[in-house]
C-alpha cells in the first residue's frame, strides 16, 4: 500500500482493515453506535485510499495498519508537515499561571523547548494549528496543585517523560506512530497534586469538513430511502 497516492483505488482488504478499527473503537466506547454505523457505511462506499484515510484519522490504530495518507494543508492545521517545521525561536518560550490560567492556541510557533508552570492554576497548549521550530520539541511542565492539557493533531508522535507525586501525566497518546515528516513532541516535568493531560484531536477545519460530509451522507441516504418508498 502506498502512502503518497490517495487517488489509488482501495481493495476489499483495505476496507475490512478500516472496518475492524471501527469495531474496536465502538467496543472501547470511542464511538457511539450512530457514528459507528455512519463511518462503517462510508468505509464500504469508499473507493480510494484518500476516501478511507479520514474515517479513522482521529482513532488509535493499535495492532492494525489502516490505509493512511499524509495530511493535506487543511488537515494538518494550515500547512503540510514540511511547511510547518519553520525553525527560528518560537512565538514564546514559557507560560505561567499563579492562581490563574494560560492558553496558547491558533497559529503560533512552538519553540524547541517550552516551559509551563502553574500554581493553583492551569492552562492549555493547543498544537493543532501551530508551527514548530524543530522536528522535535520538548514541553516541560511543572504543576503544583494545578493542571494543564496539551492538544496535538493526528500524525504527531508523543512521548511522555513526566513524573507525578499525588498527581500524574497522561500516557494514553504514547505509542501512536507519527506521520512521515511530522514533528515529535516530548512532554516532561513534575506534577504535585496536579496533572498534565494529552489528547489528540483533529484540527477544527478538518472536523468541520468531516461533519459536513456526514451531514451530506445522511441527506443522501434519506433521499435514497424516499425514492425507494415512492
Amino acid at each position: 500500500m502506498t502512502d503518497d497516492a490517495p487517488e489509488l483505488r482501495a481493495s476489499d482488504a483495505d476496507r475490512e482493515r478500516v472496518a475492524e478499527v471501527l469495531r474496536d473503537a465502538v467496543a472501547e466506547g470511542r464511538l457511539d453506535m450512530a457514528e459507528f454505523e455512519e463511518r462503517l457505511d462510508a468505509t464500504y462506499r469508499a473507493r480510494t485510499y484518500g476516501e478511507l484515510a479520514p474515517i479513522t484519522r482521529d482513532l488509535p490504530v493499535a495492532g492494525v495498519t489502516a490505509p493512511s495518507v499524509p495530511l493535506t494543508r487543511d488537515q494538518a492545521g494550515g500547512g503540510s508537515w514540511a511547511d510547518r517545521i519553520v525553525g527560528g525561536e518560537g512565538t514564546s518560550r514559557a507560560a505561567v499561571a499563579v492562581m490563574s490560567g494560560f492558553q496558547r492556541k491558533g497559529r503560533w510557533t512552538v519553540p524547541r523547548a517550552f516551559t509551563c508552570f502553574a500554581f493553583w492554576g492551569g492552562g492549555e497548549l493547543d498544537l493543532r494549528e501551530a508551527d514548530f521550530a524543530a522536528g522535535e520539541v520538548r514541553i516541560n511542565c511543572v504543576m503544583i496543585m494545578g493542571g494543564m492539557n496539551i492538544v496535538v493533531p493526528p500524525g504527531v508522535e508523543v512521548e511522555v517523560r513526566g513524573f507525578g507525586l499525588m498527581g500524574g501525566f497522561d500516557h494514553s497518546e504514547e505509542g501512536v506512530p507519527g506521520d512521515p515528516g511530522a514533528p515529535r513532541v516530548i512532554v516532561s516535568g513534575f506534577a504535585f497534586w496536579g496533572g498534565v493531560g494529552v489528547e489528540r484531536k483533529l484540527p477544527r477545519a478538518e472536523r468541520k469538513r468531516l461533519k459536513e460530509e456526514r451531514r451530506q451522507e445522511r441527506l443522501e441516504r434519506r433521499t435514497e430511502r424516499g425514492e425507494l418508498e415512492d
